[in-house]
């Protein structure tokens, strides 16, 4: 028979036995619906973290210097209780490596904290405060919607002066220009010069509600009354700038800290590379995890295929009697109840794509997850329907190929 022949056959006995079709593509749609959601999920994370919040918290060819690592946190404890001994990174210690740096490549000191705000406006609220210098909104590519940004002298003079995110704005100054108008933080007065274009939120957390203000001001203290600083970011202008900048900070922070060439780095420097590191280990393990439970169906469906099949070779005896007796070859028989069995297996797993990709979608409308479609993973659900069908299908089409023709025109 030939192969679309024997393709329109399997289809139209999916249209005619409606509900045995249907628990036949059961167990292979389920599988690849879960396979399809799980992998979108993981691939929508990981477009996420990647361009999305590695992006926007480090920024294009950027890394970080700082005391303790942001990402890459200690292994072991022998590992953590030797971070602890780590010195403190104070403003010297990054002022010293941004006038150390090469032209072209910008750097920011960065300290942050959350803080209770008020204005005569609204009711006192949290937002997240970050005291800096430097180059800081060129680095994180802020853009603004009104006003300006900090000017160097007012960094210099330690002006009390913010720019603030949209969710601040919208909450403290209801309906109002914000501009020019007074927030308080630590009770301290402060005028707000500049809003920042809304942000949006990462994985539900919101990235407007944010003050900025100079770290020589008052809100550097708010931030860290310690003194020291949480780190600085340094920019180049190219990904390989960048890592030469890596290397060159290292030096002088090792020289600075009189470190021997057989001691290890006491501070953390973290590209978005080395940031991304842990997370790939996580992503490589969902992905596994997530492909193997839905497997799990698959074989079920697998099983189940066959058993159908096994009936069909039962139900279809004369008819096989019937094709032999006209003189069908056993691999004629035996190539058409392969072609039912992956048809079927195959149909299931398109209908689980479709159904996976709902509920991948489904999911990043009602939660902060995101979906991506991971174009090999709808090759590869295709790919594993059709193999499945093959497999199920083998030895009930071996049987239905064995039958003798003549004891099979006996049967009714």
């Amino acid at each position: 028979m030939p192969l679309f022949e024997a393709v329109r056959l399997a289809l139209s006995q999916i249209r005619v036995q409606k509900l045995k079709s249907f628990f036949t593509l059961l167990g292979v749609t389920i599988g690849v619906m879960f396979l399809i959601a799980v992998v979108s999920i993981v691939e929508g994370m990981s477009t996420y973290v990647e361009e999305d919040f590695i992006g926007r918290f480090l920024g294009a060819n950027t890394f970080t210097v700082r005391r303790y690592p942001d990402f890459q946190g200690p292994e072991t404890e022998a590992e953590w209780r030797e971070m602890q001994r780590w010195p403190l990174f104070y403003k010297g210690d990054a002022r010293f490596i941004g006038d150390a740096l090469p032209a072209g490549m910008r750097w920011a000191i960065e300290t942050d904290a959350q803080a209770m705000l008020s204005s005569k406006y609204a009711r006192p609220r949290q937002a997240m405060l970050f005291a800096v210098e430097g180059d800081y909104f060129g680095i994180k590519n802020y853009d603004l919607t009104a006003g300006r940004t900090i000017a160097q002298q007012e960094y210099r003079n330690g002006a009390t002066v913010v720019v603030i995110g949209d969710e601040v704005a919208t909450h403290f100054f209801p309906n109002l220009d914000p501009i020019g108008r007074e927030l308080r933080i630590g009770g301290i007065p402060y005028s707000v010069i500049g809003l920042i274009e809304k942000q949006g939120s990462l994985f539900g957390m919101s990235m407007d509600k944010l003050v900025i203000g100079p770290l020589e001001s008052p809100l550097g203290r708010v931030a860290n009354p310690r003194g020291d600083i949480d780190g600085m970011i340094i920019q180049g202008h190219s990904n390989v700038a960048m890592f030469d900048g890596v290397e060159m900070v290292r030096e002088l922070m090792r020289g600075r800290r009189h470190l021997r060439p057989s001691q290890r780095d006491n501070f953390s420097i973290e590209t978005s590379e080395s940031a991304l590191k842990e997370f790939n280990e996580v992503k490589n393990v969902m992905t596994i995890a997530g492909t193997a439970l839905p497997l799990i169906g698959l074989v079920v469906g697998g099983m189940v295929i066959m058993n159908i099949m096994l009936v069909a070779v039962a139900e279809r005896t004369r008819e096989i009697g019937i094709r032999k007796a006209l003189g069908a070859k056993r691999k004629d028989i035996m190539s058409q109840f392969l072609v039912e069995a992956a048809t079927l297996s195959t149909v299931g797993a398109v209908v689980g794509i479709g159904l996976g990709l709902g509920a991948a979608w489904l999911i990043e409308a009602n939660t902060p997850l995101p979906a991506a479609v991971a174009p090999w993973s709808l090759v590869a659900a295709t790919l594993l329907g059709l193999v499945v069908g093959i497999i199920s299908g083998v030895y009930p089409a071996r049987r239905a190929s064995r039958l003798d023709p003549i004891e099979a025109l006996r049967q009714e």
